[in-house]
């Protein structure tokens, strides 16, 4: 089953750096990305070699992940749960880019 939660509310959810592929994005509860725990709060993502950095104050995470275009743009940031804990994407509000985790299978949108 795929939840999807919706950061309408987030002003600036996510917002991409001039010219970088840098986002801010803010996951809401704790969750787990590709087994590792991820605390909720404010992180900056990115992609380098194939992984996903995920930064939050001094605390860094590196996920295998790969970039994705997606057909259409969410108003805001989204991200896809595999189950209640376990982040599978993040699609960036108001950009075609979506952050899909390794293990996991893109949705409809993404392909």
């Amino acid at each position: 089953m795929k939840m999807t939660l919706l950061a309408g509310f987030l002003v600036l959810g996510a917002t991409a750096y001039a010219a970088s592929n840098t986002y801010k994005v803010e996951i809401l509860q704790d969750s787990v990305i590709e087994g590792k725990a991820v605390k909720a709060g404010d992180y900056k993502v990115s992609m380098l070699n194939g992984n996903a950095v995920l930064k939050h104050g001094k605390d860094t995470i590196e996920v295998p992940a790969r970039e994705v275009t997606a057909t259409s743009k969410p108003a805001s940031t989204e991200l896809t749960y595999r189950d209640q804990t376990n982040l599978e994407e993040i699609s960036i509000g108001g950009t075609h880019t979506k952050i899909v985790f390794e293990g996991a299978v893109p949705t409809q949108s993404g392909l």
